[in-house]
């Protein structure tokens, strides 16, 4: 959330951040109830002034066997006013969180302006595009004749959206997760975490999830949970209503986990195989960092998952989103998208963002400054590290060959039990 004195002091920055998210928020309600909670409190605060000085006097006149029936009569309706007030200013309270949760986080001002995904910037481009003499295969074409995965059976067993890995399919999803979470403890400095799959109403709010985007999550009724539809949900989370010592800072965190998404309103759109499944794998990348450089931890976070990008020697282009493609948490992010030349374009495999304090405020995560000051509210950055769905479409139509094999990149081959090539 963001800071309601930053929201008093901005409002018209606030409101047009909004609208250029595409996320309209009634600041105007929001404040015109901040000046109702102010006043109520106000009040108050008169009403119990009043309250003290006059049960000093009821003491006064007690000693003085004076009556003082009309004078607790008195105090009695003013307490019956401080009751109805402290009932009204709940209210107002929770009618305030109600609007202030729903204001999208400020975009950073290097972030370009634009309407839509069609104006997000190319940064650059790495990598070129491979070539073939013959006419490439999609995935789906190459996991059906080399036999490593099973979109038809998996679809029995739970639905549309659930792949079934099998024999060298399973073998290439596990050694590409091994992969990324080796790099990232030994080469990237990042500690790795084993979360839980399931989290509480809680943890979704406090990353953002909740309440905008309930309706693509999978809820467990009976015990108020829900499937994580990316680690950075538990991740983030685990320094909740804690306070971190400075040099504690970056805290950098890396962990595999299944990601479950509905994926509601998006028939139609790009459900080809593993370009969009309800169920599919990913290694997240989570830091938390002081404000002065977690524009600097953002740009080192982006390079880690580049690395693994490089390192698999996968064409991609790094884009920065522009202010209507932000998601509702983020202050900035990049996006990588790795080349498939079976599908001709290219894929998302990786979102790096900085969410700034917006987060952390909503999880009440804070730092001990430096200079011994009153705790601070961190950043919390996350990024993809990547996920393996659309690496394996990449992967697979990038190293096929002629004869219907796929080679396995050198530093994968060791996960591979020292396979060369994936054959039919």
């Amino acid at each position: 959330m963001l800071d309601i004195q930053f929201i008093r002091d901005n409002p018209e920055k606030v409101k047009q951040a909004s609208a250029n998210k595409k996320d309209p928020a009634d600041i105007d309600a929001l404040l015109e109830l901040d000046g109702k909670r102010r006043n109520i409190i106000y009040e108050v605060e008169q009403l119990k002034s009043l309250r003290n000085k006059k049960s000093q006097e009821i003491g006064t006149l007690k000693k003085e066997k004076k009556d003082v029936s009309v004078i607790l009569a008195e105090m009695k309706s003013v307490s019956d006013t401080i009751k109805r007030f402290d009932s009204e200013l709940k209210t107002v309270e929770e009618d305030i969180r109600a609007h202030a949760i729903k204001i999208p986080n400020i975009s950073h001002g290097s972030v370009p302006h634009g309407v839509s995904e069609e104006d997000n910037v190319v940064v650059y481009e790495w990598g070129d595009r491979p070539g073939f003499d013959f006419e490439p295969r999609d995935h789906m074409q190459l996991g059906e004749s080399l036999g490593i995965f099973d979109f038809t059976r998996g679809a029995k067993i739970s639905g549309a959206g659930f792949p079934l890995y099998k024999g060298y399919g399973a073998l290439l999803e596990r050694a590409l997760l091994t992969f990324f979470l080796d790099t990232h403890t030994t080469k990237n400095g990042y500690t790795e975490i084993f979360p839980p799959f399931l989290a509480n109403e809680q943890s979704h709010f406090g990353t953002g999830q909740l309440p905008k985007s309930g309706d693509q999550m999978y809820y467990i009724n009976e015990d108020s949970m829900y499937c994580i539809p990316t680690a950075e949900v538990p991740v983030t989370n685990i320094h909740q209503d804690e306070i971190l010592a400075h040099e504690q800072l970056p805290v950098q965190y890396c962990a595999y986990s299944a990601c479950f998404r509905r994926e509601a309103g998006s028939y139609g759109k790009d459900t080809k195989g593993f370009l969009r499944v309800h169920q599919f794998n990913k290694v997240e990348m989570v830091k938390f960092a002081i404000p002065e450089t977690s524009y600097d931890e953002l740009e080192s976070l982006r390079g880690n998952a580049e690395g693994i990008l490089q390192a698999l020697k996968l064409p991609y282009r790094v884009l920065e989103l522009c202010d209507a493609d932000l998601s509702f948490a983020a202050a900035k992010c990049y996006d990588l998208e790795v080349w498939a030349p079976g599908e001709k374009k290219y894929l998302e495999v990786s979102s790096c963002s900085n969410f700034e304090s917006f987060q952390a405020r909503r999880m009440n995560i804070r730092y001990k400054p430096a200079d011994g000051g009153k705790p601070r509210f961190v950043h919390t950055l996350n990024g993809s590290g990547v996920a393996t769905a659309r690496i394996l479409v990449a992967l697979l139509e990038t190293y096929q060959t002629a004869g219907g094999t796929v080679r396995i990149p050198e530093v994968l081959q060791p996960y591979m039990h020292g396979m060369t090539e994936i054959r039919p």
